[in-house]
């Protein structure tokens, strides 16, 4: 990450944490925190899922991944990692013939719970086809199942309980000399998550995955999301996230990107700026936003971009910005380009101009990348 020297409050320093791979795609040391989500079709259902899988990774996801409860999925899963245009993750639960088969497969990393596969000979064998096939393995822990010994100690779920599950777990791997691994801690209470998680930063170096598990709808997981995963990538702690929501896989993506790049941590497409809009208004802030969010899904070059209804804060913003309007009134705002006035622009216009502007813009940025 690029420290900001003029501006250190903006600066997050990141953990340090190993570094492994899932597929192409490095997790952990200094790469790019990823973000990932999950399918939820059947995954037998090979268009289907696949389907679902591009439209994630148009939307931005790094990795990719699909349960596979049965021989059916395995079998699917061959053809999707063939043709996924990212690394696919195997969610395992249980049946350590299933992790085999998806390593066999082609899966780039097998999401397990080790305490679950069976006795030590299993974990053995599913090490064994991860380390000739070339996957890593994610260790998931999650308070909804931990086991029962840990429950008996603890008296319920707790940040020791869960912390103690992974290092038992991740001890599992290291017996068998494997350590393509990362870990999970992951819970839907959003304190008890933290917790588990800045207690775990601190004993292992394994790249973190980070997740607020079963988080809600849209709306009400995007916000526990971003509370919980805010405050600890704000910290320094995680190397990709998966944001659960009840919705379209693809909002995960979204979501999960905004969190980051609120956080300076990644730079994807277009960031708007924008007032919650109020009487001073010099035109509909709201509709025009929700607009320009449409018409601008599909700029993948890291560009700002200010839609502020009037002159009080809307200048400043715009000096910002690579691009802005501010609302002045008479049926017309100013544009700003680089920070500075470029032309009036009528209302009635603003929206097809402002996406001219924003394409425009990322042609030259992506024309001038070496």
């Amino acid at each position: 990450m690029t420290l900001n020297p003029i501006r250190p409050w903006r600066n997050v320093m990141r953990r340090k944490s190993r570094q492994i791979m899932v597929g192409r795609v490095p997790v952990g040391g200094d790469a790019p925190i990823s973000v990932q989500t999950m399918t939820n079709t059947d995954s037998s259902d090979v268009k289907a899922t696949l389907a679902q899988v591009i439209a994630a990774a148009d939307a931005g996801a790094d990795i990719v991944r699909i349960s596979t409860p049965d021989q059916a999925a395995t079998r699917a899963l061959r053809e999707i990692v063939r043709e996924s245009p990212v690394p696919i993750v195997a969610d395992i639960h249980f049946h350590h013939r299933r992790a085999i088969e998806a390593a066999e497969a082609g899966a780039a990393c097998l999401r397990i719970n080790p305490g679950n596969i069976g006795d030590a000979a299993r974990v053995r064998e599913v090490v064994q086809a991860a380390r000739d096939h070339g996957c890593s393995i994610r260790i998931g822990v999650n308070a909804g199942s931990l086991e029962r010994h840990l429950l008996e100690k603890y008296g319920e779920p707790c940040p020791e309980a869960m912390v103690e599950s992974g290092l038992d777990h991740i001890k599992l791997l290291q017996d068998n000399d494997f350590h393509e691994f990362k870990i999970s801690v992951k819970a839907s209470d959003v304190f008890l998550a933290a917790a588990a998680y800045q207690q775990l930063a601190e004993v292992t170096d394994a790249p973190i995955h980070l997740g607020i598990t079963e988080a809600g709808g849209l709306r009400t997981g995007t916000v526990k999301s971003a509370v919980g995963l805010g405050n600890l990538l704000w910290a320094g702690i995680g190397d990709t996230i998966r944001v659960s929501l009840s919705a379209d896989p693809v909002e995960e993506v979204k979501v999960g990107y905004e969190i980051l790049k609120a956080l300076g941590l990644r730079t994807r497409g277009v960031q708007i700026i924008s007032c919650p809009s109020c009487a001073r208004q010099g035109f509909d802030v709201i509709k025009t936003v929700e607009a320009l969010e449409k018409r601008l899904e599909h700029i993948r070059t890291p560009i700002s971009l200010s839609i502020i209804g009037c002159v009080v804060n809307g200048p400043g913003e715009a000096l910002l910005t690579d691009v802005g309007f501010t609302g002045g009134g008479a049926g017309s705002g100013m544009v700003y380009l680089a920070g500075k006035q470029a032309h009036k622009l009528g209302n009635g216009e603003m929206i097809d101009e402002i996406v001219k502007l924003v394409e425009a813009r990322a042609a030259v940025i992506e024309a001038e990348k070496p």
